[in-house]
């Protein structure tokens, strides 16, 4: 399937990105069928103490949460205990009587009443909640008020009963816009199973699959597995709008030491899990078959096809503003929990027709390329993940060691 000589480009290429001081450190694990195809790591995880960025290290993997949780819930939806068209007020009730903001608003009080979002719509993010990343009256809002689903605000039922007394930024379905609905599924999750979110994760992926090193917090053990978060901004890693940079393009953002992963009260179903390489390479390989390595199924195959699938009108750039996603917009659709390549010609990025995908905030990003049966990990810990093209320029080093 792959030219091995051609792969050894993206050691190449992972080097010069260290040694550009664009990534601190980074790695990268191609498998087939759970054969090991390609493994490089390079750089550091940690560049005060030198210690080297490893196979077992253990990053912030952010959105890439998204998928695992998208799954779980699909799990739900395979036994019978939820459907997708339910309304999100059956299990948040204080989403109840929504309203949305009217086209060009210029204040949040300029609402009219909106039918309730749907789970689905909640999955496939047009459910009128947004990020406060994004532009907009609802978006600032949610930075005023703090409102991240970040590890240490409480509980996921607190943070979506704080979410629930924002106005919608638009009418459910209407439009594509990134945002905290999956951090929402989670409190869903939670809801219908009567269990905490990290303790339905552990029982129903990460035991099953071997994930031994993700979970929502760093243990004091795995502390020196844990890398440092860098950002070349002068403020705020999180910042997308930001316009400054600082003198250094690896400015320490998040120490291992310091971070508010050790001690997470909140689960967030949207992007806080950490993990490591091979850990997330076990849940990428389940997408093709369902399957954990030992034959145990965790969710059948003809769900993942329907998880898969576009589940949107058109591409995301059809319903969706000029505003920040983790994949491009433009020939790509949105299943559930992930990005669906539609046109590989219109993303202008290599690629194939039914390619799952989705990436986090620190430039990790993983795909399954349904149609040769191959599966990539990458991760690195670098803060906006927009900072560099290095997604792209993956997918083309692999493409271009497809024999």
């Amino acid at each position: 399937m792959f030219d091995h000589n051609r792969l050894n480009r993206i050691e190449t290429w992972m080097d010069a990105y260290v040694a550009d001081r664009k990534f601190a450190g980074c790695s990268v694990l191609i498998q087939s069928d759970r054969a090991e195809i390609f493994h490089k790591a390079s750089g550091l995880r940690n560049l005060a103490a030198s210690t080297p960025f490893q196979r077992d290290t253990i990053v912030r993997l952010y959105s890439m949460t998204k998928p695992v949780t998208s799954m779980v819930l699909m799990m739900l939806v395979e036994e019978g205990l939820v459907h997708l068209d339910a309304p999100l007020d059956a299990f948040v009730p204080e989403f109840k009587d929504a309203h949305a903001l009217i086209p060009d608003a210029v204040s949040l009080d300029q609402t009219t009443p909106c039918a309730t979002p749907t789970l689905h719509q909640l999955l496939t993010h047009t459910s009128g909640i947004s990020y406060a990343f994004n532009p907009g009256l609802v978006p600032q809002a949610l930075d005023e008020q703090k409102i991240f689903f970040a590890p240490v605000q409480g509980t996921l039922a607190d943070m979506s009963v704080q979410l629930s007394s924002l106005p919608l930024a638009f009418q459910p379905g209407s439009r594509w816009e990134y945002s905290l609905g999956i951090d929402v599924i989670g409190r869903v999750i939670e809801v219908i199973t009567g269990q905490s979110l990290d303790r339905v994760f552990q029982e129903r992926i990460f035991d099953p699959l071997g994930m031994r090193d993700t979970g929502f917090a760093i243990p004091d053990a795995s502390l020196d597995r844990f890398a440092n978060l860098y950002t070349p901004l002068a403020g705020n890693a999180m910042d997308l709008n930001a316009s400054s940079t600082g003198g250094d393009p690896l400015r320490l953002a998040d120490d291992a030491e310091g971070s508010q992963l050790r001690r997470t009260t909140l689960f967030s179903g949207g992007g806080g899990l950490v993990g490591t390489l091979d850990d997330f390479m076990a849940f990428a390989e389940c997408l093709h078959s369902g399957q954990a390595a030992d034959g145990t199924r965790l969710i059948s195959p003809a769900t993942l096809d329907f998880m898969m699938q576009n589940h949107l009108a058109g591409d995301i750039a059809s319903m969706g503003p000029s505003s920040f996603a983790e994949q491009p917009m433009e020939g790509m659709g949105f299943g559930i929990g992930g990005a669906v390549v539609l046109d590989a010609a219109r993303s202008r990025t290599p690629g194939n027709i039914g390619d799952f995908s989705w990436g986090g905030m620190a430039s990790t990003f993983f795909w399954i390329d349904r149609v040769r049966g191959f599966s990539v990990v990458f991760l690195t810990q670098l803060s906006p993940s927009s900072t560099y093209p290095a997604r792209p320029q993956l997918k083309a080093l692999v493409h271009g060691a497809l024999a």
